[in-house]
């Protein structure tokens, strides 16, 4: 079943009377479980493009349906109850709150969900055990590597147990050895069962996919398989 799918997707911004066109009628579909990357360099569209997809943002034309239903359809309350508790975030910067720890990091998207309060410590700590980390659990992201810091961003993205995982860039603040690590563990949670949305605009990192979609100017340029990389391999 289709979870994502978008038709003649269509996204401009307005600064005065200048109209700045970015995503210009982009159709494609996603399905449950897929492992995709959405390539194409600065200014292609492909972060706008994903800040649609996530509920961030809304297109100014065409229709985009989130598992059946139109996106543009919600309140913008029920937009954030879907962010929050069907889609999870993993963006370069990180995005972490610098001054309380690994753990209370991970607990954030709880306070917006229906978990009971009782519970959210030992999920939050089941969450941080997935991504390797326990032992930094009490922690500050300034005491935290690149790529530990990284990994406390997927497992708060792991919290709520989303539908879709969507990576902004994951690997860019990263050393080659810290990134590898990190696509490593995305791999392992589409191997889990979790659909994930990529965006990167390096071809190493596209591979770790089953398929690539490719953005040139705000138009679709290509949508194809691919042999995919995974742990140091290319496997079918």
């Amino acid at each position: 079943m289709d979870l994502i799918d978008v038709r003649r997707l269509q996204k401009s911004y307005e600064t005065g009377e200048v109209q700045t066109g970015v995503l210009h009628g982009i159709s494609f579909t996603i399905k449950k479980g897929e492992f995709v990357s959405i390539m194409g360099p600065s200014g292609s569209g492909k972060s706008t493009l994903l800040h649609i997809l996530g509920f961030l943002d809304r297109p100014t034309k065409g229709e985009y349906y989130f598992d059946g239903q139109q996106a543009g359809a919600y309140t913008s309350q029920e937009s954030a109850k879907i962010r929050n508790n069907r889609i999870g975030f993993v963006f370069q910067s990180f995005n972490l709150l610098p001054r309380i720890s690994v753990l209370e990091n991970v607990k954030l998207p709880l306070l917006y969900s229906d978990v009971p309060e009782n519970e959210w410590d030992a999920r939050a700590a089941r969450a941080v055990e997935e991504v390797g980390l326990s032992h930094r659990m009490h922690f500050q992201p300034s005491q935290l590597s690149g790529g530990e810091r990284q990994r406390v961003a997927i497992a708060r993205a792991l919290i709520n147990d989303p539908d879709v995982i969507f990576a902004d860039e994951p690997t860019g603040n990263l050393d080659s050895k810290s990134g590898t690590q990190v696509l490593e563990l995305i791999d392992d949670l589409h191997n889990n069962g979790h659909t994930v949305i990529l965006v990167t605009h390096e071809t190493y990192t596209a591979e770790y996919a089953d398929r690539v979609i490719t953005l040139k100017d705000g138009l679709l340029e290509s949508d194809r398989k691919i042999e995919r990389r995974n742990h140091g391999g290319l496997l079918k």
